[in-house]
């Protein structure tokens, strides 16, 4: 497979098996009637098309994963060890592959989607491991012949739902565990981003997943999000995306009591004390706030700066900014890709608009976004009664805030209905603990903005969500507790 990639240079895979225009139920590679065209963000050239699924194909995927089920969740933990470790080991080997694929349908520099494989195979070399530590507990018996244990099995069909932001590290976060913890999964990707879970399915099949214990779904979300809340075959859905459209399917998963992990929506505050190496914080707030153009549920959209470094931090913080460089995310020379949609430089240029014209000013140049392009941008002076301290902004926009105080601090960074990830930059050890303690948050970055890892968990408080994902909390998620009393004179 030969495609031209934002009209730079042809990109040739070098297996061209792993770019899949059809979906992948029980073992088999379908198609359908209808499809869905997928473009690149960059130009808006066709990348290629998937079939565009309905309630029909999701139901054959459900049903073919509680068929595959009854085998999977009986399977040793050795096996599904030794296949998530040759999964792992198949996308570092496919790594360049992968990630060509993702910066062709979802534009983030070839250098950011190659550290995403990298990540997303982290989680299958993790899980792999977790398969084997499913421990339950055997606990004294309440009376003298009587034995009291508790075991941990796998939940059943999972119904996944993956964004377009992280469309490999988000797939291998919901997969692995769940396959680790023996149960079966019906994945529905982003229909702007499917090719990439695609290529991880081709490459699943090749380390040995059995028929029907993975499936891959495309097509609008609708028909096929109905199907998944409707059939009782599904036993648990995970979904990362909007807060919106998380308390929908929280609200109408009771209806059957479906077990449910939601990843949502951020609003993360960067605190920045008097006592911070302001160095240190530019560094991470700018690597951080920019990195997939910042469309990203942990990026920082709210800076909070104590008045002392303001001016320090603002003027450093700016001249990073402007060293970034935008642009097709091919070439070598590109920091910052296009978002990836219109909507979303709308939604950009909104808060920019509503923050200037409530009193905010504008630091970096007044440049027109072209096209799907939005140069990284820095305001000063923002408020709370603007949209970018209110809402998660998904997209290159940094506003700073001064504060005055450490309470003041935090009244700001908790004054969000969001509670995802926060970032503090500190010297001060006690200050560290307080105010750690009392953000209302599931994950800090203390003096670092490096916050996710296959190995602790990933998640949020408030509107930003349910559950855990990565670590040995994760895997807890897809597994349910049965309490087992016996009698000695009964056996």
């Amino acid at each position: 497979m030969t495609t031209t990639i934002g009209r730079v240079s042809p990109v040739s895979l070098k297996n061209q098996d792993l770019f899949r225009q059809a979906c992948f139920v029980d073992g088999a590679w379908i198609k359908g009637n209808r499809w869905l065209e997928v473009d690149n963000p960059f130009d808006g050239e066709s990348v290629g098309r998937v079939p565009d699924l309905g309630r029909a194909e999701a139901h054959k995927a459900i049903d073919a994963a509680y068929r595959a089920f009854c085998a999977w969740h009986r399977s040793s933990a050795d096996k599904r060890e030794l296949i998530l470790l040759r999964w792992h080991d198949l996308l570092l080997s496919h790594a360049h592959d992968v990630a060509t694929i993702m910066t062709m349908e979802q534009g983030k520099p070839l250098r950011e989607a190659l550290q995403e494989v990298e990540y997303a195979a982290s989680y299958f070399r993790w899980f792999a491991g977790e398969a084997r530590r499913t421990y339950g507990e055997t606990m004294p018996g309440d009376s003298s012949d009587s034995r009291l244990t508790v075991v941990k099995q796998p939940v059943g069909v999972v119904a996944a739902v993956t964004p377009w932001n992280f469309p490999a590290a988000m797939v291998a976060r919901k997969i692995a565990p769940a396959l680790a913890a023996g149960c079966t999964v019906v994945l529905k990707p982003s229909e702007l981003t499917p090719f990439t879970a695609l290529a991880i399915a081709a490459l699943g099949e090749v380390s040995g997943v059995p028929s029907g214990v993975i499936n891959v779904v495309t097509g609008a979300p609708g028909a096929i999000g109905d199907c998944f809340l409707e059939n009782p075959a599904v036993r648990k859905l995970t979904f990362t995306g909007s807060t919106a459209v998380g308390r929908m399917l929280a609200a109408r998963s009771m209806d059957s009591f479906k077990r449910v992990s939601l990843e949502l929506g951020g609003n993360a505050p960067f605190l920045v004390f008097a006592d911070a190496d302001v160095k240190a914080a530019v560094e991470a707030g700018v690597k951080t706030k920019f990195r997939n153009a910042g469309q990203t549920c942990i990026s920082p959209n709210r800076f909070l700066v104590h008045q002392d470094v303001y001016e320090q931090f603002a003027a450093a913080f700016l001249e990073a900014t402007l060293k970034l460089r935008l642009g097709n995310g091919f070439s070598t020379e590109v920091d910052v890709g296009p978002l990836i949609s219109a909507k979303s430089v709308s939604k950009v240029q909104q808060h920019l608009d509503d923050a200037i014209r409530l009193g905010a000013l504008r630091l970096t140049p007044d440049v027109t976004p072209n096209g799907r392009l939005f140069r990284p941008t820095v305001i000063g002076g923002v408020t709370p009664d603007m949209l970018i301290f209110k809402e998660e902004t998904f997209g290159p926009l940094a506003g700073l805030t001064r504060f005055q105080s450490e309470t003041e601090a935090l009244e700001l960074a908790n004054r969000s209905s969001s509670g995802l990830a926060a970032y503090v930059f500190t010297r001060d050890l006690a200050r560290s603990i307080r105010v750690s303690d009392a953000l209302e948050c599931g994950m800090v970055g203390l003096n670092t903005a490096s916050i996710s890892s296959a190995v602790i968990p990933f998640g949020g408080i408030k509107d930003s969500g349910l559950g855990r994902e990565g670590s040995r909390y994760g895997i807890e998620e897809y597994l349910n507790i049965k309490a087992v009393k016996t009698l000695s004179s009964s056996v």
